[in-house]
């Protein structure tokens, strides 16, 4: 069964009530979405692997620890999941960065890809999803699935705010990753936005409200 950790970090909670608030600007509210991420991430990469290498401090050669490995990749799903990457990088620079795009389509309310482009050796590599809403848990599931069906078997998934519905969704899809959520709210509305949420979190990014 996939493991669900929901933060309970004072700065994530603090940081998600600036976000839920109407007033917050593009720029405060872009910022704060990055550093939730990277706040996320340093949970989500807890077990990473580690190994023992020899070097030289200003004093005398040592025993330190390494990442064992380094096959990261970050992907977003387009285009809000955009917005979690540089918080992402500023903890692991060295991972590569793919992409994932997706739309409802208007009759059958499934995820149609519309564009994909991951590293070579994603097949390979941890790779962490991102978006910063988990709401009916749809474009997520489809994601991941495309993921899979390319070869990836380590993966984890990211967001900041998740509807129980969403949630459910994804155990039920894909029990075998690894679920980090910044909160975990009340229910979906009639419309299919998170309650209370914090509106379109796309829109309130890029600043297309």
């Amino acid at each position: 069964m996939s493991k669900v950790v929901i933060m309970d970090h004072p700065l994530i909670q603090h940081k998600i009530g600036m976000i839920r608030r109407k007033e917050t600007g593009t720029k405060d509210f872009r910022q704060a979405i990055s550093e939730i991420a990277m706040l996320i991430c340093y949970e989500a990469t807890r077990n990473l692997p580690l190994e023992e290498v020899e070097i030289e401090t200003p004093i005398c050669r040592a025993k330190a620890k390494a990442l064992s490995g380094k096959k990261l990749a970050v992907v977003p799903i387009l285009r809000a999941g955009l917005g979690m990457v540089d918080g992402m990088l500023q903890l692991i620079p060295n991972a590569k960065v793919g992409h994932i795009g997706l739309y409802r389509d208007p009759d059958s309310l499934k995820p149609v890809e519309y564009y994909c482009k991951l590293p070579a050796d994603c097949a390979q590599r941890q790779v962490f999803v991102v978006d910063p809403m988990l709401a009916t848990g749809g474009s997520s599931v489809a994601a991941i699935q495309m993921l899979k069906d390319r070869g990836c078997r380590q993966i984890h998934f990211l967001c900041i705010i998740a509807a129980p519905e969403g949630l459910r969704a994804m155990e039920e899809a894909h029990p075998d990753v690894d679920l980090y959520v910044g909160a975990l709210d009340e229910r979906l509305n009639e419309h299919g936005y998170i309650v209370p949420g914090l509106g379109d979190a796309g829109d309130r990014i890029f600043g297309t409200r």
